[in-house]
């Protein structure tokens, strides 16, 4: 028998009882510490990047305490983006206080876009009260070079659909959906795989951040690049396949595309209070049809303006993406001041992941070697130039400028594991006997004649 008994029960009661009530001491010092305060403007939606701007505040939640022995200091969560001026903390008892009623003003320092929170930091002897925030969201200041630049990705994006339309074999699409195995494994992985990594991969890396979320989120839902096709014949792989592939997913991107963002991305809107921005995405995604049905056009009326057409625009695109990214460079210098070694990992784990799985996708479903190098790099390559484009289109100012970092890293990192894997192709060569049989069944002037859609990036 236990010697408290029956003391032992109070003690255990009591021992349960210690947890709650030091929670309950917390929540009512955190309660009693609170300080209202009213700002005018209660926020500032979209101050001009390198602007000062004045905000007036009125509080009378003020003790005789607190104006005889406190001072206040004004802090920012993030500083980098925005900053009070006033760095000297500010005595209460100097200033011009009535009836406890205080009224002054600060300045904001806007510094780079993104978003954050000022709030008024009130301390002093047994004193420590922190004001309700005010919101500040810092913006590029609009330019017409910035008005040039995404009519400019709205007009490469147009003209590469174009000329996706005037290459598309469809009799050649037809004969290989009669074996639909290596497609359907391409679209699965493309359209289920690709979606729920970048999902996964920025809520891992961005809890806090929806911009960033957006970003991997909308470079996951993108259809394959027409960079895959030009890796796939590189690396040896089926470029039939991966052209069936390319073409399977850039049609069927017009309503996965909006039914993936109406779903699991409607959780990203609602975390970040953002409103989902329905018609936008619907009316992005179905206005590449128009360009793509202009190409199926010329190839059906014009065949003889369409192979012009697929001879010019290859490397007509080529060197519009070439002075695209130039140009964004250029004009858009704070990309480089985003990246952070989160970006970049992230950049970096969604293709990989991608060409990973694919390739475990394929290799599980008894796939050649070639259609499975074909479905992994067609996995793992995002055609982020569609990205762009709904990033830039879907989002306002500065979500949309953020959030463009995210498309460019993949494009960036997208090519270092291929390249490695080139490395790795060349020294067995060297080293290792030759093979008998090369792994591309495909004709290269074959692939000359038929043109994709190529990445922005």
């Amino acid at each position: 028998m236990c010697p408290l008994w029956p003391l032992h029960i109070v003690v255990l009661y009591l021992l349960m009882l210690i947890p709650i009530w030091m929670v309950s001491c917390q929540v009512v010092k955190q309660a009693a510490s609170a300080w209202t305060v009213d700002f005018s403007p209660d926020k500032i939606k979209a101050l001009p990047m390198y602007d000062t701007f004045q905000v007036s505040f009125t509080t009378n939640d003020l003790t005789k305490k607190d104006i005889d022995s406190g001072v206040v200091e004004l802090i920012s969560d993030h500083q980098e983006i925005a900053k009070p001026l006033q760095l000297a903390p500010i005595v209460l008892h100097t200033q011009n206080i009535t009836d406890n009623t205080w009224t002054s003003a600060f300045n904001i320092s806007a510094n780079f876009i993104g978003f954050t929170e000022v709030k008024l930091h009130l301390k002093g002897k047994d004193i420590d009260r922190l004001s309700n925030p005010l919101k500040v969201t810092v913006a590029r200041r609009e330019r017409v070079v910035d008005k040039i630049f995404l009519h400019c990705v709205i007009i490469i994006v147009s003209i590469i659909f174009i000329n996706f339309g005037c290459a598309m074999d469809w009799a050649f699409l037809r004969k290989s959906l009669r074996n639909p195995i290596g497609p359907a494994i391409g679209f699965f992985s493309q359209f289920f795989i690709m979606p729920l990594l970048s999902y996964i991969i920025g809520l891992v890396l961005f809890r806090d951040s929806v911009a960033m979320r957006l970003g991997f989120f909308f470079t996951g839902i993108a259809p394959a690049g027409g960079a895959s096709n030009v890796w796939t014949i590189t690396l040896g792989g089926n470029l039939n396949l991966s052209i069936t592939m390319t073409t399977i997913s850039t049609i069927a991107a017009f309503f996965m595309i909006p039914l993936w963002a109406f779903t699991l991305g409607q959780e990203i809107f609602m975390s970040g209070q953002m409103q989902v921005p329905y018609w936008k995405i619907a009316r992005s995604a179905v206005s590449l049809i128009v360009p793509l049905a202009i190409g199926c056009f010329i190839q059906r009326y014009l065949p003889a303006l369409s192979k012009l057409l697929v001879r010019i625009l290859k490397p007509l695109s080529i060197l519009l993406i070439v002075a695209m990214i130039i140009f964004a460079s250029f004009t858009n210098w704070y990309l480089f001041r985003l990246f952070t070694w989160q970006i970049m990992l992230g950049g970096l784990l969604l293709p990989l992941l991608g060409y990973t799985l694919g390739a475990c996708l394929a290799w599980t479903l008894r796939q050649p070697p070639e259609d499975m190098l074909a479905i992994a790099v067609e996995t793992g390559i995002q055609n982020t130039g569609i990205s762009i484009f709904m990033l830039q289109f879907c989002l306002g100012q500065p979500a949309a400028d953020l959030t463009t970092v995210v498309p460019v890293a993949v494009a960036v990192m997208s090519p270092v594991p291929l390249l490695l894997l080139y490395g790795i192709q060349h020294l067995l060569g060297c080293f290792g006997p030759p093979t008998a049989k090369p792994l591309l069944q495909t004709p290269i002037d074959e692939f000359t004649t038929i043109n994709t859609s190529d990445n922005l990036a």
